[in-house]
This record gives C-alpha cells, sequence and structure tokens, in this order.
C-alpha cells in the first residue's frame, strides 16, 4: 500500500514539476524570446492609436525623420557584455560639430531598436548634441536571444557610458528612454559606479518594475494571476536568460539614484499604465519633475502634442546642461 502511495505521488510529482516547467517555458517564449513572433503586440487595443494624434503633425515629423536619416549617416559601434554570455552589442553614433561635450544616448522600447528612435535622436541632435543610440540586447543588431526588460541592460548601458567617456572624456550626458527604454535608464539611475558625467535622465512611459508589468499583462491578456504563473516564468528566466524577474525593479533603482530625472507619461496608457508614473515618482529623491499628457497613450506623448513634450525636455534636461 505504502508502495503504491509513493508511486502515486511520484507521478503527481512529475506531472507538476513538467506542467510548472511547460508554464514557465511558454510565458517566457512569448513574453522574453527575442527570436518569438510577438503575436500579442499585434491589433492589441491598447496599443492602437489614440484619436489626439494629429495627422497633418504627425506626418510632418515623420517626413523630417526620414530626411535626418538620409542626411546623417551614423557610425556603427559595437562592444562586448561583461557578463557570461559575452554577447556583441550594437549602437549607431551621430557626431555633431557643434555639440561642444554635449551627449544624449536615446533608448529604444521593447521589440523596437536603435533606427526606430530617429524621432528623438533627431531632435537632440538639432538641439547640439552628440546622440549614441543603442540595440538593447536581442534587438536590432545587437546578439542575444532573450529580452533583459531594462535590468541587464542597464549595465550595458554603463558600458556605453564608458564608450562615451573615452571619445570625450568631458563628456555631459543625458540619458533619455521610451517605454522598455525608458525601464532602462531608471534601471541605470540607481548604480553605484554611473559616472558623474550622466547630468539628467529623461524617462517616458517605463514601467515600475518587470514583475508589475508582467503581472498586470498576465491578467489584462489571460485573466491569470501571477501566482503560480509568473513564479514559473522567474525559474526558466533565471535558467535561460540569468536575470530574476523580481529584482528587476526601476522602483527601487530609482530610489538609489542621485541624478535628477524627468517623467513623462500619456494619461490615457492603459499598456504600461498611467498609474505606475506616480510610484516610481514617488520614489524619486532627487530634483525631479514630471509631465503628463492628456489623450495620450503609451508611447504618444511626443506625438500628442509636440510642442509641449519637447519645451519641458529641454525645460529640464537644459537645467543641467548647457
Amino acid at each position: 500500500m505504502k508502495k503504491k502511495t509513493f508511486i502515486v505521488l511520484g507521478i503527481v510529482a512529475i506531472i507538476g514539476i513538467g506542467g510548472y516547467g511547460f508554464v514557465g517555458n511558454y510565458f517566457f517564449n512569448f513574453a522574453l524570446n527575442a527570436k518569438a513572433e510577438k503575436e500579442f503586440l499585434q491589433g492589441n487595443p491598447h496599443l492602437a492609436e489614440s484619436e489626439a494624434v494629429l495627422g497633418s503633425v504627425a506626418e510632418e515629423a515623420e517626413l523630417a525623420d526620414e530626411l535626418f536619416k538620409k542626411e546623417h549617416e551614423p557610425t556603427q559601434l559595437s562592444i562586448v557584455s561583461t557578463d557570461e554570455h559575452k554577447l556583441n552589442l550594437n549602437a549607431y553614433l551621430y557626431e555633431n560639430e557643434s555639440a561642444d561635450h554635449k551627449w544624449a544616448v536615446v533608448v529604444h522600447g521593447y521589440t523596437g531598436n536603435a533606427l526606430s528612435m530617429a524621432r528623438y535622436s533627431r531632435n537632440f541632435y538639432e538641439r547640439g548634441y552628440n546622440v549614441l543610440a543603442p540595440d538593447l540586447r536581442g534587438h536590432g543588431e545587437s546578439e542575444g536571444d532573450y529580452i533583459g526588460m531594462g535590468w541587464h541592460d542597464r549595465k550595458d548601458l554603463l558600458l556605453w557610458i564608458d564608450q562615451i567617456l573615452e571619445k570625450d572624456p568631458q563628456a555631459e550626458i543625458a540619458l533619455f528612454g521610451i517605454s522598455m527604454g525608458g525601464a532602462t535608464v531608471m534601471m541605470t539611475s540607481g548604480e553605484e559606479d554611473l559616472p558623474s558625467n550622466v547630468k539628467v535622465i529623461v524617462e517616458d512611459c517605463g514601467y515600475t518594475s518587470v514583475s508589475d508589468v508582467f503581472t498586470y499583462q498576465l491578467d489584462d491578456l489571460f485573466s491569470l494571476p501571477p501566482f503560480p504563473v509568473l513564479n514559473a516564468a522567474n525559474t526558466v528566466t533565471k535558467i535561460r536568460a540569468g536575470y530574476d524577474l523580481f529584482e528587476a525593479s526601476a522602483i527601487d533603482q530609482v530610489a538609489k539614484s542621485q541624478t535628477p530625472m524627468l517623467f513623462i507619461h500619456g494619461e490615457a496608457d492603459t499598456f504600461v499604465p498611467y498609474e505606475m508614473l506616480d510610484k516610481v515618482y514617488a520614489a524619486a529623491n532627487v530634483e525631479k519633475d514630471k509631465l503628463i499628457i492628456p489623450g495620450a497613450g503609451h508611447g504618444e506623448a511626443e506625438k500628442v502634442d509636440p510642442i509641449t513634450y519637447w519645451n519641458s525636455v529641454w525645460g529640464f534636461v537644459e537645467t543641467y546642461i548647457n
């Protein structure tokens, strides 16, 4: 009788472990496998263009972006990550003869790439900055079979900053990121070895933490609770990517930051919920400000009200970089 009980318990345990692994792998591939198609982004109502985006204004800006890309051929740079993955990482450098030691690092979002940040690279360049736009792990021309959600990317950003300082030891640097890029620059902000050359940080619609945004998406897309799904995904993430979803927190990093920070969010953002803005803003114990754009969905703040957007960015950034 005892033998049968042990056999039954063993079978149950095997099924349980197998199910746990299956669930973990499914959601890892769904969200973090850089090679897998992200079908949930296609036709996602949270990413639909809002009515607040004015077609004529957007078209004019897009034409300016295309002209910028034609007229300014960037230099490609590469570094190798310092962790066990030893990834070859790519970035594009737009050198500006009139920059006078002013630099901007412009960081793209989830499934984006450096070249997709032409709007932001252009505006910093036209304002007189050298611009470095990196491809995050698993994006663009950078190696990597997983998405770091900003956590491993924060360490890579420090390497790119070192590259800038090799070129220009007197560099005054602004970090700018949108969506996952916003989370990346916030996560970078709390690093102890962040050089003092980084004078200011601007984050646009970044999330509070990886576990928070995944919990939100699990509920929104699948009506599932975080336990045990997120725990299973975290176990697989540790094995396949080498980081902990629950450790990857922009809030915790911002709380340690000593760098002035501007927080931007669209009030109609339901992909990275607008309410996350208040949490990261409250965590910051630095000189700070926030910009809320009514009617703007995820990543749309600049598109909805570009004048207010850039006036706010320059007003804040150039308080610290002249």
